[in-house]
């Protein structure tokens, strides 16, 4: 069976405050192990649940760039191609912690924000929360739409 990818968003289609994408991001503890190895951050306030509340967490955290990465796939899944985003930025604002057992629900709202014509680009701005409470502060990609 094949499935016909969706159309790629125009520029000239979108309006500020069009809600364009939405996301519910799971993560839980072999998640994050698996995103250690990869990455490289070691720390164990990312998977040791002792070292996490000894620093005064609430217990182990996601990594923050695991967050931050999550959060922009949502972007470049509704554009249609990940090169489409030229540039992201963000505030760390609070840590994702991530029960045992169980997973961390991420919530991702993409809207956007301001169009540039000229440019024919777009900026993304994301609204990025675990719990009901942001994770994520002006989180804000900048996409380039045909």
């Amino acid at each position: 069976m094949t499935s016909t990818p969706a159309p790629r968003p125009v520029l000239a289609d979108l309006s500020v405050g069009d809600v364009v994408a939405t996301a519910a991001l799971e993560v839980d503890r072999s998640r994050l192990v698996r995103y250690a190895g990869a990455s490289g951050d070691l720390n164990p306030i990312h998977w040791n649940e002792r070292v996490a509340t000894e620093v005064g967490l609430p217990g182990v955290i996601a990594h923050g760039m695991w967050t931050m990465g999550a959060a922009v796939t949502v972007v470049a899944d509704w554009a249609g191609d990940p090169g489409a985003v030229v540039d992201y930025g963000v505030r760390f604002t609070r840590p994702v912690p991530v029960p045992d057992p169980g997973a961390a629900t991420v919530a991702v709202s993409a809207a956007v924000g301001a169009i540039d014509a000229d440019a024919g680009t777009a900026r993304i701005d994301l609204t990025v929360t675990c719990d009901g409470a942001r994770v994520l502060g002006k989180a804000q990609a900048v996409v380039r739409l045909g």
